[in-house]
């Protein structure tokens, strides 16, 4: 994995797709299992662990010194909480 993240260009734009496809992967997966499961109905919180992951993902990229691709999680990241934040109080 480390010989793949080295070829890896450290690119904004590579950290801005990352960070919306992984949580998009796994909101998907939690909007299922929210309308599937009716103990889970009201869990939004689902959610959040979904974009949470995203903390992990870019701590990986700054270990190993991909700082702009780090950069670019982070902002995807924002922009999810920002939507959630919408989808919340609209």
């Amino acid at each position: 994995m480390n010989d793949k993240l080295k070829k890896l260009n450290d690119s904004v734009w590579i950290g801005l797709g990352l960070g919306l496809i992984i949580p998009g992967i796994l909101c998907g997966l939690a909007w299922y299992i929210i309308h599937h499961v009716a103990v889970l109905a009201k869990a939004d919180l689902l959610y959040i662990g979904s974009i949470a992951v995203n903390a992990y993902v870019m701590q990986y990229f700054f270990k190993y010194h991909k700082l702009n691709i780090g950069r670019g999680i982070l902002a995807a990241t924002f922009l999810c909480a920002l939507i959630f934040f919408a989808y919340k109080v609209f």
